[in-house]
């Protein structure tokens, strides 16, 4: 069925409906076993980084001894501890936490309790892949309705027509002339949401089968103060280039662990547009989608503010497309920088809120400074090793890389454990892993500082999301 803009344009916009009492039977419905309390595990991950961060300050500090001057003595300082004492104590908080990780447990569910989903798809120029997305979400093993809302984000390629190609009973299609980007379309849509739930969906994602019942019975099992859950976002494209194959141990490892701490403390900070489920009531109260870089993330922190918390399911997964060449990819994460920022413009406040997620906030605000004194430091920390001056070059390889390493071996075993209870199985990836361990930063990091730079300056940012 196709819907045309002017339909929806004269519809009140975003209509607050009341709170829904999906999540409300959970307090009955949950046994959890016995485990570590969740703030005896955040104080044991923060004395242990502590206390490794401290050492490595310690050491380092012995070791820039035989500077002489306070100026190079303040600069040293700077540089250490933004590439090799706040990375050490990010790297040792990461791997304690993922050590004391234990995803909790879902509720069991008949499928008669599960609610209505209405799914969006902004889509824009996405002939090749639309038909394919299309094709996932019928395969869904979801025992209760799913409206799905196709926006034509005005497309001048062939998209439209294949749309119209296929009669899935539960396929609407609204078809916005001209393009406004990602955050106008998904708000065209939500005003014709009907159903309780809303996920969001990219046009060139593929859904694991179970993806979308993991996802939801993940937000039925999570507390009542729930809002919204963030899917597992995972490479489709990993094979395309070297680029890509990289990206693909970025999602699997760092992208996954960062989202696994986060919801180990009650901290999820996005909730990506990829794939992700939210209380359609709720965005409807917070005003939806921002028309800004990074509309995903400041939505989320919308919802945080909003006094609501934000799950993760690890195991609800989507398959998306990622940028194949340099150029485009530097792009998209410059925007994911640009958009912290617009976070923080909009909502930092939340850094003065008594919770746990006001560490993950604190944590992000350090990103700036560590990847701008990585950006400088590491060529000159090269070269000063390769003549024998190690204080720089050393503090990142003493303290950064051993529980960086601990982490990421944690990570893996947990998400191949995962993967196997999926039916999946972990490719080998060598060259990407490669890439992604010597190389990655070096590119990444010096566009993540543009990305901020641009954010603070409030200059506009394209959508590179699509």
């Amino acid at each position: 069925m196709s819907v045309n803009a002017r339909d929806w344009a004269r519809r009140r916009p975003f209509p607050v409906t009341v709170r829904l009492p999906l999540a409300a039977a959970n307090d009955s419905r949950v046994h959890r076993r016995h485990y570590l309390p969740v703030c005896l595990k955040f104080v044991l991950a923060l004395i242990v980084s502590l206390a490794w961060a401290a050492f490595a300050y310690a050491t380092a500090q012995h070791w820039m001894g035989a500077l002489e001057t306070p100026g190079k003595q303040l600069t040293a300082h700077l540089l250490v501890m933004g590439v090799a004492v706040l990375p050490a104590f990010m790297n040792a908080f990461l791997a304690v936490g993922l050590l004391l990780d234990r995803r909790p447990p879902r509720s069991h569910f008949a499928d008669g309790d599960f609610p209505g989903v209405t799914i969006l798809i902004a889509a824009h120029n996405e002939q090749d892949s639309i038909l394919d997305t299309l094709a996932s979400i019928a395969a869904q093993r979801y025992p209760a309705r799913i409206e799905v809302m196709v926006i034509n984000d005005g497309s001048t390629d062939a998209t439209l027509e294949q749309l119209r190609s296929v009669s899935y009973p539960w396929l609407e299609v609204l078809d916005l002339k001209s393009a406004g980007g990602k955050a106008n379309a998904l708000n065209a849509g939500l005003r014709l949401a009907s159903c309780p739930l809303t996920v969001t969906l990219d046009a060139d994602a593929h859904l694991h089968p179970d993806a979308l019942r993991r996802l939801v019975t993940r937000y039925m099992s999570d507390p009542p103060n729930t809002a919204a859950v963030a899917g597992a976002v995972l490479v489709r494209n990993s094979r395309q280039s070297l680029v890509t194959r990289m990206q693909e141990w970025d999602y699997f490892q760092g992208i996954a662990a960062s989202k696994r701490l986060q919801s180990l403390f009650q901290g999820t900070l996005v909730a990506p547009g990829t794939f992700s489920l939210y209380r359609t009531d709720i965005l409807r109260v917070v005003g939806g989608w921002p028309h800004c870089a990074g509309e995903d993330t400041v939505l989320t922190w919308a919802i945080l503010q909003d006094h609501h918390r934000v799950g993760y399911c690890e195991d609800a997964v989507a398959f998306t497309r990622v940028p194949a060449s340099l150029s485009p990819f530097l792009q998209q994460r410059q925007q994911w920088a640009h958009g912290l920022i617009e976070a923080f413009k909009a909502h930092g406040s939340l850094l003065f809120r008594r919770r746990l997620s006001t560490f993950f906030i604190g944590w992000n605000l350090l990103f700036p400074y560590m990847d701008l004194a990585y950006t400088i430091a590491l060529v000159p920390g090269i070269l000063l090793a390769c003549t024998g001056v190690y204080w720089l070059a050393g503090a990142m390889l003493a303290f950064v890389v051993p529980v960086s390493l601990l982490a990421n071996v944690i990570i893996y075993v947990v998400q191949a454990r995962m993967f196997r209870s999926l039916g999946l199985t972990v490719r080998r990836n060598p060259f990407g892993l490669f890439g992604y361990a010597l190389l990655y930063g070096l590119v990444l990091k010096p566009a993540s500082v543009m990305g901020y730079l641009s954010g603070l300056a409030g200059w506009h940012a394209r959508d590179y999301s699509r």
